[in-house]
């Protein structure tokens, strides 16, 4: 069985306050992107996991996709699995591919093995896992608070536009990211101010990380100026970074952004 993780955005990401137990409160909106991984499960005789496409660094042991098999069969009897996933989203560009893949591998056991897990369920499985992985088992907009997994439901439609993503040669860590920010409450939430045109988002909608990451990585801030330069309405650095998208009325002629950066189209 095989499926998909995809890919997502944080439009707007304001730091309100660190919390009691090491995380910080946040707001934000998740979006889905279509760039995605691909996961493919059999079962075997016995337990492997093997990657393909972007190295992933760390040990194999440690990936998400097996902290929840992990997490499952403590409440099920679930075969052994070869795992193979094949990675396409970059890693650490805040894109959330690691909780994407965790996510979605336990919507295809669930699907797989007709475990009969509800939504909520599956959220409260990949909840243990990561603040954003239970973001993926709806896989739709949402406004994000608490530490980034309280959920409101938006409407928020961004199919006539189109999005330029763009990847920086640059790892920025979530403790670097953090590191950064000097929590505080923002004057207008960011659930009111997302209902706003997105032509308006530009002085309006700020990502809390872009002020410290862009002091130490110049070529960040430098992709958002040419975003805007090349006629984006809206452009941030998603997540903590390191990638930085562009939302454009159209899909702009794109020319090269320069070595070592990759560019998506969507």
């Amino acid at each position: 069985m095989i499926l998909f993780p995809n890919a997502k955005i944080n439009i707007g990401l304001n730091v309100i306050s660190r919390r009691t137990d090491g995380y910080h409160n946040l707001e934000t909106v998740f979006y889905p992107i279509p760039l995605h991984d691909s996961i493919e499960v059999v079962e075997a005789e016995q337990m492997s996991f093997q990657s393909s496409g972007i190295e992933i660094p760390g040990h194999a042991n440690e990936n998400l996709c097996l902290k929840a098999y992990d997490l499952l069969i403590k409440d099920f009897a679930l075969p052994p699995l070869s795992i193979h996933l094949h990675k396409h989203i970059p890693i650490g560009a805040g894109l959330g591919g690691g909780s994407s893949d965790a996510a979605f591998f336990v919507k295809l056991l669930n699907q797989k093995f007709n475990l009969g897990l509800s939504t909520a369920q599956m959220e409260n499985y990949v909840r243990q896992l990561g603040a954003d992985c239970a973001f993926f088992i709806t896989n739709k907009p949402v406004f994000a608070n608490g530490k980034g997994d309280e959920f409101t439901s938006i409407d928020l439609d961004l199919s006539a536009y189109s999005i330029v993503l763009v990847k920086p040669p640059v790892h920025v860590s979530t403790g670097e990211a953090y590191r950064g920010v000097i929590p505080h409450t923002p004057e207008n939430s960011l659930l009111d101010l997302i209902k706003l045109p997105v032509s308006e988002w530009k002085n309006k909608i700020k990502n809390d990380f872009e002020d410290s990451i862009f002091e130490t990585h110049s070529l960040i801030r430098e992709v958002k100026a040419d975003l805007y330069e090349k006629g984006a309405l809206y452009a941030a650095m998603s997540g903590s970074g390191s990638a930085v998208y562009g939302i454009f009325e159209s899909k702009p002629d794109i020319p090269e952004f320069g070595d070592g950066l990759k560019v998506y189209c969507f």
